[in-house]
């Protein structure tokens, strides 16, 4: 017998969108013909096993239901929220979050897969041990998402990269960011699919982290153009998080090309503009002490 009002179209949709058989979202909760009865013939179990495979997916019966006051729905804000200060390199409330945070208590896929992505990154930014952040990808990579459909194995790639490259391992660091390179011009360039173009956020994080790559080997051409299409992504979805380190990077390399002083300080210029705007006291120190490097050159030239 199912429940009056019931949306188990919702359910079943979000089983497909995780890439999830039967048999694997069951595991451990109930048996396959159980989950079967209730997909095909609208028979629901116990509320107990009911909520659990729910849970696995992202979801609650109350959403079933419609309606979305959830334990979930308060994980999944803070779990945003540390993206966010990530985002703008702010470390220590993130660190202090991964250190209180609990995964045990994460149980649905898609919150466990962003949880697992952001302490694996947070630790390859902060030159943790490589079996932690290894560790936290590979949760993802041979478990959560097995068959590499979602936008946090192209993370976790960038993650797997970033570490390789800052430990000087730069073979497997160029594998990693050849991967995420292929991923974004297939999205942006290539693709319309509204699934990977919605996660756009977390195409920029790819972008950036590519770009700066990049620029480390001197590939100013590539790592430009990656710069465009992360500006580009801002303007059209009317997001800024990302706009002070793009901008930033692009001095950067501008001044590495020897391109002309007025292109140069415009670029800084507007690095600074939207560092203000987002409250990114990094970015807002960095162009303070590109400014004096550049003057204190020109000081000693004259």
């Amino acid at each position: 017998m199912g429940l009056i009002g019931m949306d188990i179209e919702k359910f079943i949709r979000r089983r497909k969108e995780l890439k999830l058989s039967q048999v694997k979202l069951c595991k451990g909760i109930c048996t396959q013909a159980t989950l079967s009865k209730f997909e095909r013939n609208g028979r629901v179990p116990s509320l107990s096993i009911l909520d659990k495979l729910c849970a696995r997916l992202g979801l609650t019966v109350d959403e079933l239901n419609d309606n979305t006051t959830n334990s979930l729905t308060v994980v999944r804000r803070q779990l945003d929220e540390v993206e966010r200060e990530l985002m703008m390199e702010e470390y220590q409330p993130v660190q202090k979050w991964a250190a209180e945070a609990d995964e045990s208590k994460i149980t649905a896929i898609p919150l466990r897969m962003q949880f697992f992505y952001l302490r694996g990154l947070l630790n390859a930014l902060t030159n943790k041990s490589p079996d932690d952040i290894l560790f936290d990808f590979s949760q993802i990579l041979d478990d959560l998402d097995e068959v590499h459909q979602s936008i946090f194995t192209q993370l976790a790639y960038v993650g797997s990269g970033i570490m390789y490259r800052r430990r000087h391992q730069l073979a497997r660091a160029d594998f990693f960011f050849k991967k995420a390179y292929t991923y974004i011009n297939q999205t942006l360039v290539t693709s319309e699919k509204s699934d990977q173009v919605n996660n756009y956020l977390r195409i920029l994080t790819l972008i950036f982290y590519t770009a700066d790559y990049y620029a480390s080997k001197k590939d100013y051409d590539r790592s430009n153009k990656l710069i465009q299409l992360g500006v580009t992504l801002c303007s059209s979805k009317h997001v800024t998080y990302y706009l002070p380190r793009l901008k930033f990077l692009a001095a950067e390399n501008a001044i590495h090309g020897n391109a002309e002083a007025e292109v140069i300080n415009r670029l800084l210029d507007e690095a600074l503009v939207f560092a203000r705007i987002n409250h990114n006291e990094v970015i807002q120190m960095r162009v303070a002490a590109t400014r004096n490097i550049i003057r204190n050159t020109k000081n000693t030239v004259d």
